[in-house]
């Protein structure tokens, strides 16, 4: 049985574009794919079979192999030579690097956004993180991690500074992956009460208060990784990639 592929959410709007890709069946299986790793039900480290992929989905060798491609080019898996596509799976060393630079460039990306947000931003981060509590109350815990990580992103999108938003939409996939592999709380990676206090600077146009919000997050954010192994999930391919609750 094969399996379609449905038009992505609107909360992976701002991740989606990294993909150089035109809107067909690549960039579909590219999204379905890309939202079974930022909701944890793709481990790092599981190899991505080109033939089983294309059974899964109906589609050739060469829409899946570009597909797999495109989603190396984002850093989310990795090609290696005459092994195959595997999801990206982050070290130790890379965990703590993505962690600094995020609390580097994140709190100078709050200021900007800050200043610049308008009201129907505004709602629209609202909506997002109503949307990511209605994820936990569900116990939805891999959609809610992956709406925490685009909730940065769309903070970079408000911003509007095209350098920035591409540092951090890359920051936020790796950042992806490395909870799954590290993360040692029970609860999600973005604690509501920071997204919250995120808002309420916002609604203030307080630059200056949104970027020690949110540099003392991602600290907090890095405290909360487990560095001394990682975590394994197990979940066949044709499990992880099939249709979406």
């Amino acid at each position: 049985m094969t399996i379609s592929v449905t038009a992505s959410d609107p909360s992976q709007t701002t991740l989606h574009e990294v993909f150089a890709l035109p809107p067909g069946r690549t960039l579909e299986i590219c999204l379905n794919i890309q939202a079974a790793i930022l909701e944890h039900k793709l481990a790092p480290g599981v190899k991505l079979s080109e033939d089983e992929v294309g059974e899964i989905y109906g589609a050739s060798r060469t829409v899946v192999r570009a597909a797999l491609q495109a989603l190396a080019h984002s850093g989310l898996i990795s090609m290696i030579k005459n092994r195959g596509a595997y999801v990206a799976k982050p070290t130790i060393r890379e965990a703590h690097e993505v962690f600094q630079a995020r609390a580097l460039i994140e709190p100078a990306v709050a200021r900007l956004a800050a200043d610049a947000i308008t009201e129907t931003q505004l709602a629209d981060l609202k909506a997002h993180l109503d949307a990511e509590h209605a994820a936990i109350h569900a116990s939805d815990m891999g959609r809610a991690l992956m709406l925490s990580g685009s909730f940065h992103t769309a903070i970079a999108e408000i911003a509007d500074h095209r350098i920035f938003t591409g540092m951090v939409r890359s920051l936020i996939s790796r950042s992806s992956l490395i909870i799954a592999l590290y993360w040692k709380r029970s609860d999600t990676a973005c604690e509501s009460h920071s997204h919250h206090a995120l808002l309420d600077a916002f609604e203030k146009r307080d630059g200056a208060e949104a970027e020690q919000v949110q540099k003392s997050h991602i600290i907090d954010l890095h405290s909360g990784l487990d560095l001394r192994g990682e975590q394994v999930l197990n979940r066949s391919l044709r499990d992880a990639l099939g249709p979406r609750k």
